[in-house]
């Protein structure tokens, strides 16, 4: 802290803000402790409520709420604005209760336009209208001394905490600013040698792929062009073909005579089957069946052959 005063010294040394510091000097010496205090604020809230100073009250709190408060997450919005306007209602529970009627009135005269739009004032107009307002069930609360001193009290703690979240400002971290960013250029120049690095060996394994690829490729390309000629072979022309040297047959035989010879024996067997079918036709138309002709063909060569045995037998049994 006491390097960054003598940096913030200079700084306005050079800029000639005399009176500014003056003042700097005037609190290191009267200020022991050099640190955020949410005590010192907490007091400086509390001289203004007490001397009725609506100005200094708000502008300490716009002040907070542009530097601390608009730093923090949206979540806690809601807290913001209750103590906001719970201090508020401290000071006008605090002129009420000193007869100052005409501070009252003059909170709303200037608060109005601001406070109308918020649902949580509406019975609040009503206040400076009011008598016995710490009798009133809608006032009583915020008249009695456990409400005020939990307001000072949550007020307190809530500075304290948001002090110990908030990041340190831009002028304290300047040193370490400067070291995380040279940090971070040297992170970037190892990175980028690394690239380099990589990107040659890339290249140089390309390379090598090439080479060894142009030798395997010649090999596949030989390889599929003689599946293809294997495959789809081209149509030759009969000048193209070479006659074999065979010697030819001892006998050539003519297939055109087999042919017309086998015709002909196929004509005589449908000739002579037509013959028999004139034949057979006109044995019909005769009157006569060529079955029962040749059954009395049998039975004449059958008598035939009885008679000529009987003239043997007895020529034989006579001799």
């Amino acid at each position: 802290v006491a390097f960054l005063d003598n940096l913030l010294r200079e700084y306005l040394v050079f800029r000639g803000f005399s009176s500014t510091l003056k003042a700097l000097d005037l609190e290191q010496r009267t200020e022991k402790d050099q640190h955020f205090r949410a005590e010192r604020v907490l007091e400086q809230f509390q001289n203004a409520i007490q001397a009725y100073d609506l100005q200094a009250l708000r502008s300490l709190w716009l002040h907070l709420d542009n530097n601390l408060f608009s730093k923090l997450e949206h979540t806690y919005a809601v807290a913001v604005k209750k103590l906001e306007n719970s201090l508020l209602k401290y000071y006008l529970v605090t002129a009420y209760s000193n007869n100052r009627h005409d501070k009252v009135s003059e909170f709303f005269t200037k608060m109005a336009g601001e406070l109308q739009q918020h649902s949580e004032w509406k019975d609040w107009f009503y206040f400076p209208f009011c008598r016995n307002a710490e009798e009133s069930p809608t006032f009583a609360l915020f008249f009695t001394k456990q409400w005020q001193d939990t307001l000072l009290l949550s007020l307190q703690n809530f500075l304290t905490t948001v002090y110990q979240c908030l990041p340190q400002p831009s002028f304290v971290r300047a040193e370490q600013e400067a070291a995380h960013m040279q940090r971070l250029s040297d992170d970037n120049a190892g990175l980028r040698t690394r690239l380099l690095h990589l990107q040659q060996e890339l290249h140089q394994m390309s390379q090598q792929q090439s080479g060894t690829g142009a030798v395997s490729g010649s090999s596949l390309n030989a390889d599929a062009g003689a599946r293809r000629r294997s495959v789809y072979r081209p149509q030759q022309s009969l000048s193209d073909i070479l006659p074999f040297d065979i010697s030819p047959p001892g006998h050539i035989v003519d297939d055109f005579c087999i042919i017309a010879s086998e015709a002909n024996s196929v004509s005589q067997a449908s000739d002579a089957q037509a013959r028999g079918l004139k034949q057979l036709i006109r044995n019909i138309g005769s009157g006569g069946s060529p079955v029962m002709g040749r059954k009395d063909q049998a039975a004449g060569s059958v008598g035939e052959k009885s008679n000529k045995r009987r003239s043997g037998s007895v020529g034989r049994s006579w001799i």
